[in-house]
């Protein structure tokens, strides 16, 4: 059954009109992170348009990354940080080498501070999940696609420790866009094993409580992790250039 939010659009004639009140809802959070919106059908009479233009609305808003189409079970509402980065995702694809740098600076003044904070407000079961995802990085060595997934949550981890909404959604847009970077620069020599030693040190001061060491540590190993990422970055770029 829909909700009572939904209300005929106006200018029935346009795709565009229904994306916008649809985006509208979306970013509201009107529909929860993966509930199932309503059917075709329902979603025509409240909104007093063609099944044509909502099809085509509804195409639009996957693309997007804002709603999933699951066959023979209906659409859902994807994660809001999916959708929130995936244009930006869309922009960095074949980014320069300066927006490679702004990200990860970006990436240094979030993760840095969370750091600090987590240090700080720590619960033992934060500090249980972050030793969890560090024993899989240790146990996934030699398996560059579950270290990666390891590596993304344990900084995940840190995110939540710090008990801050706001950089938290913050983090979670910053770690998709550098996500497929991540799996890249490790296909480096001797990237996995520096990350570990290093991801060690950031959480031996969390556990300690040691604001200003779990800082130290977080911003060396950013620094490190920045030039394998921009290196990784130039390769692939140099591979797609036509000119060899």
């Amino acid at each position: 059954m829909a909700k009572d939010f939904l209300t005929p659009v106006t200018r029935t004639t346009l795709t565009a009109d229904i994306c916008r009140k649809m985006v509208s809802h979306l970013i509201r959070g009107d529909w929860r992170s993966g509930e199932r919106i309503p059917a075709e059908r329902e979603l025509c009479q409240k909104l007093n348009v063609g099944r044509a233009s909502l099809r085509e609305a509804l195409k639009a808003l996957e693309i997007m990354g804002m709603i999933e189409t699951r066959l023979g079970d209906g659409t859902y509402v994807c994660k809001r940080s999916e959708f929130f980065s995936r244009p930006l995702l869309w922009a960095i694809v074949s980014s320069s080498e300066a927006e490679a740098h702004e990200l990860v600076e970006a990436r240094r003044l979030i993760e840095v501070e969370l750091a600090g904070m987590a240090a700080e407000r720590i619960t033992p079961e934060n500090l249980k999940h972050l030793g969890e995802h560090l024993d899989m990085m240790e146990r996934s060595k030699e398996n560059p696609l579950e270290f990666a997934q390891a590596d993304i949550n344990f900084h995940i981890a840190i995110g939540q420790a710090a008990h801050n909404s706001i950089l938290m959604n913050a983090l979670h847009l910053i770690r998709n866009l550098l996500q497929q970077w991540i799996s890249r620069s490790l296909s480096i020599e001797g990237v996995s094993e520096t990350a570990l030693e290093q991801h060690k040190q950031i959480f031996m001061a969390i556990a300690k409580k040691n604001s200003i060491a779990a800082r130290a540590a977080m911003q060396d190993h950013l620094n490190e992790m920045a030039i394998s990422l921009l290196d990784a970055q130039q390769k692939l770029s140099s591979e797609d250039s036509p000119i060899k």
